[in-house]
């Protein structure tokens, strides 16, 4: 994810939906949204096209949407989350015509709110942004449920139970992976546990190798991440254990080691909602689209040669009943300290997903 001071991109969508929403969401036309003109997309980038994760995923997304709607999308790189950036970048495009604009990044929210309403003939899509309204709509992927898909998978390679994670900071949007990235794991081996390690930054190598490299030393023999670089999967193939990614599939970087990642597959989302506001009537999600796996936002990519072919039967299986409604924090679920989570027949809510501060049984986090 891009960073923004000290926080990420989806922080501010955190808080936002843990508080449902309401300072930021505006409630859309009774008739939706139409396009005044053909539809004519671009795209403005928090970082270059080939970051090797949050930036390069939607730029690999932009190509398959290209294909799948018959027009090309102009894009720009670099553009920091900065307001005298931002608002300059989109109004060159739409002064040229364009009419849908797509951003990558929390830190652009309130500019595209700005916009918005300077500017509502044109509809505005942001990827974790945290503002709504009759011509905008903030998305983001759940994507503790990719990352409950390569615990498993790092539980069946296992074989001492020992699991780390590399994590950015402890934010719901972390929190949540790391539970569901254990609760995977004890899915295939109920004696697994989870040592976490937080970085302090959502991508700086140096720290995520000497975090992949502690853990590994305290005896994990496969890492999880929920960082920006390949590092920690790198770090896995030197020292001949394994490791699971984030944002797109690591094996580009660590093809012995990287098991399985937890990958965005933004077109999936984004080609059909593209379809909709050409179709006309538009009705952008009122606290901004959260969306499923099965509605497109993550997936799993792999899986690497070391998962046994049973076991990936056992994944697959496991990502078919996600895909048909499954829900990965579903009761009984307690914390770690016994506390009732999610009580019998229940759910966790999105609210209580977003604020996580918790962890569940055999999970144990470091600075």
């Amino acid at each position: 994810m891009p960073r923004i001071s000290s926080n990420g991109p989806a922080l501010g969508l955190a808080l936002t939906l843990a508080a449902c929403g309401a300072s930021f969401s505006l409630p859309a036309a009774a008739d939706g949204f139409t396009l005044k003109d053909k539809p004519k997309i671009a795209m403005l980038y928090f970082g270059p096209k080939n970051d090797g994760g949050w930036t390069q995923a939607f730029d690999e997304a932009r190509v398959k949407i290209e294909k799948e709607i018959g027009q090309k999308i102009q894009f720009v790189e670099n553009v920091p989350e900065d307001a005298s950036a931002i608002k300059p970048a989109a109004e060159k495009f739409i002064q040229r015509g364009a009419n849908i604009v797509i951003g990558t990044a929390f830190g652009y929210s309130d500019s595209f709110k700005d916009l918005a309403a300077k500017y509502p003939d044109v509809a505005f899509l942001n990827g974790s942004g945290t503002t709504n309204g009759s011509n905008l709509e903030s998305f983001y992927g759940r994507t503790y449920e990719s990352q409950y898909l390569c615990g498993m998978a790092a539980g069946a390679t296992s074989k001492t139970g020992k699991l780390g994670f590399v994590a950015a900071n402890p934010f719901g949007v972390v929190n949540w992976t790391i539970n569901a990235f254990a609760l995977g794991a004890q899915k295939m081996n109920p004696n697994a546990t989870v040592n976490v390690i937080y970085t302090g930054a959502w991508n700086d190598p140096v720290k995520e190798r000497a975090a992949a490299a502690a853990l590994i030393d305290q005896g994990a023999d496969v890492i999880g991440q929920h960082v920006d670089s390949p590092t920690p999967q790198i770090v896995a193939q030197e020292r001949g254990v394994y490791g699971t990614g984030h944002h797109r599939d690591l094996r580009q970087f660590a093809p012995k080691a990287t098991l399985c990642s937890s990958v965005w597959v933004w077109d999936r989302f984004l080609t059909p909602e593209l379809k909709k506001i050409m179709a006309g009537g538009w009705k952008p999600a009122q606290y901004g689209a959260f969306i499923e796996m099965k509605d497109g936002g993550t997936d799993i990519a792999g899986f690497g040669p070391a998962v046994p072919k049973d076991k990936a039967a056992l994944i697959t299986a496991e990502r078919d009943a996600i895909m048909k409604g499954k829900q990965v924090y579903a009761g009984p679920l307690a914390d770690r300290d016994g506390k009732e989570r999610v009580a019998k027949g229940a759910v966790l809510s999105d609210a209580e997903l977003w604020k996580m501060d918790w962890f569940v049984k055999g999970v144990v986090t470091q600075k």
